[in-house]
């Protein structure tokens, strides 16, 4: 593994831990043609402002495999979850996708060739209330293959809703505990296209700080980053 492999792996791991420790006060590539939407029919999640302001009130069971149609700013992608891969980070997503937390949320940390990562909500009270919502890990089944979906972690049972999507064969992650639970199965040339030019996040690179965006939200990416893409809505289907 090179230096800028092992530094971008260790920005993963770092992913949550950063946010955790940020201050309490204040934090052209063209796009390619979308995909035509997946086969089915997909319900779109209303926010549910008590579940996303009170985490343990998330308690559904997923379905074993359920798709769920992400609307982006680049146009729409496909994933396809299984439950079996891992129940735990499963049935957290799931549960995020019902309370509507996936409305204008950024792909704030873009990395070309490794990874593409989101899930800090732009409202920072709903930011605040899932930061400490930690789940278990669960086992790695799956690998980090191109497409699949996992979450970022500070280390062991620290997966709360920040997830990447990896753009190429990243199995070496397997080994660090990141556990796959599905992938995109219909326009992964939208997540190919996302918006990449910030690179990694402050301090490292001159991307988003993330403890900035934990405390600031979407005020300050829009104002500081309006390149970066969005995820406009997600909802499952039916």
């Amino acid at each position: 593994m090179n230096a800028r492999h092992f530094m971008l792996l260790s920005a993963v791991l770092l992913a949550v831990s950063c946010s955790a420790k940020a201050p309490e006060t204040a934090e052209t590539r063209p796009s390619r043609p979308a995909a035509a939407p997946a086969a089915g029919n997909y319900k779109e999640m209303t926010p549910d402002m008590e579940i996303l302001k009170d985490p343990s009130k998330a308690t559904a069971k997923a379905p074993d495999v359920f798709d769920v149609k992400f609307a982006t700013t680049k146009g729409d992608f496909t994933v396809e979850v299984h439950r079996d891969w891992a129940p735990l980070g499963a049935d957290r997503f799931y549960n995020l996708v019902k309370a509507g937390f996936f409305t204008d949320v950024a792909f704030f940390r873009v990395i070309s060739g490794f990874m593409a990562q989101f899930g800090i909500s732009g409202d920072p009270a709903i930011a605040a209330a899932w930061r400490p919502a930690r789940i278990q890990d669960d086992p790695v089944r799956e690998s980090n293959g191109r497409g699949y979906i996992s979450y970022a972690m500070a280390g062991p049972n620290t997966r709360t809703t920040q997830f990447f999507i990896n753009f190429g064969n990243n199995s070496q992650l397997d080994g660090m505990g990141f556990s796959p639970f599905g992938k995109v199965v219909d326009g992964m040339n939208v997540v190919d296209s996302l918006y990449s030019g910030y690179g990694e996040g402050a301090p490292s690179g001159e991307g988003p700080e993330q403890g900035r965006v934990q405390m600031q939200g979407n005020a300050y990416l829009k104002a500081d980053f309006p390149r970066l893409d969005y995820i406009k809505s997600a909802s499952l289907e039916e």
